[in-house]
Formats: C-alpha cells, sequence, structure tokens
C-alpha cells in the first residue's frame, strides 16, 4: 500500500508542475514553452512560462495585459502598446477583438494565405531576444523542477537584457 502511494507522488505530472505538458515535437516528454511580448527594441516587456502543448493563441492576450505600467511624464501612463504584430499562430478573431477592446491595433499574418505578409521584418525582433535568453546557458534547456524557480531565472535574464539597454 506504501508502495502505490510512492509511486502516485512521483509521477511525471506532479513532479514538474503544472507548467509543464507534453511536447508535441520531441516524442510527448514533458516540456514547458516561453510566451515572450517585447518592444521595437527586442527589450522584454513580458514574459510567461507555460506548458509545452499550451497554444499560443491561448496566452496572447493574457501576455498583453501582464505587461506593467510605466512612469514616465505627467498624465496618464501609457500601458499598452499602440500596436501588436503577430505571426499566423495568433491569426484568431477572439483575439482580434480582444485587442479592438483593448484599444490596440492588431498586425497578424493571415492563415491560410502565401508567405510574403510583410510582418517577418518586424517578427524577427522577438526572434532575437528568445536569442538572446538563450545566451545565458541556464535558460536554453529547463532544468529546474519547479516552475517558480524557472520563472525567476527568466526575470532574471530580462533584467539583464534590459540593463545592457539601459547601459548604453
Amino acid at each position: 500500500m506504501v508502495a502505490g502511494g510512492r509511486r502516485q507522488l512521483f509521477r511525471a505530472s506532479c513532479f514538474w508542475g503544472p507548467q509543464t505538458g507534453p511536447n508535441p515535437t520531441d516524442r510527448a516528454k514533458l516540456g514547458s514553452k516561453r510566451h515572450l511580448i517585447c518592444d521595437g527594441r527586442g527589450v522584454p516587456l513580458a514574459i510567461q512560462l507555460t506548458g509545452a502543448n499550451r497554444n499560443d493563441s491561448r496566452q496572447a492576450l493574457a501576455l498583453v495585459d501582464a505587461i506593467p505600467f510605466l512612469q514616465g511624464e505627467r498624465g496618464r501612463p501609457r500601458h499598452r502598446p499602440d500596436c501588436v504584430l503577430g505571426d499566423r499562430g495568433y491569426d484568431a478573431e477572439a483575439i482580434r477583438q480582444g485587442l479592438r477592446v483593448r484599444h490596440i491595433v492588431p498586425w497578424l499574418a493571415k492563415r491560410n494565405t502565401e508567405h510574403g505578409s510583410g510582418l517577418g521584418r518586424w517578427r524577427w525582433v522577438v526572434e532575437r531576444t528568445f536569442a538572446w535568453l538563450n545566451q545565458f546557458r541556464r535558460l536554453r534547456v529547463r532544468y529546474e523542477k519547479r516552475a517558480d524557480i524557472h520563472e525567476a531565472f527568466l526575470a532574471l535574464a530580462c533584467i539583464m537584457i534590459c540593463w545592457r539597454f539601459l547601459r548604453g
């Protein structure tokens, strides 16, 4: 009876936590996915960690809402961006409507259309920011079993990237 209880305590879903899921590209091994929103220069504004099987479109509006308020000049601080660029993974009418409700212009590539929408000219900024995050070796592969520790390392890496921009 005790052995069955132990087996239940140490099964994979409990061991790695709720922010992991079966990776669709790696033989259904448990993994996690980073969702990132950044400004036009590549400075990360918000980052979230979810399971590898989580669809990008489900996290889009939560990521926009996670952008923190910035203290600036007098008056109302600008909290949300003017427009959001996204690839075909974010093409859903619910996302477009959610962005419009938040007074954000959605520039999302349409699904089932020929490549060459022109968004690749700006989309590479996000990919470059992911490459900057991967320069921190601890983040390239997730070794931490607890998601809060991995999220702390992600936040620290984003702080380092912002600090490099501020420094010069």
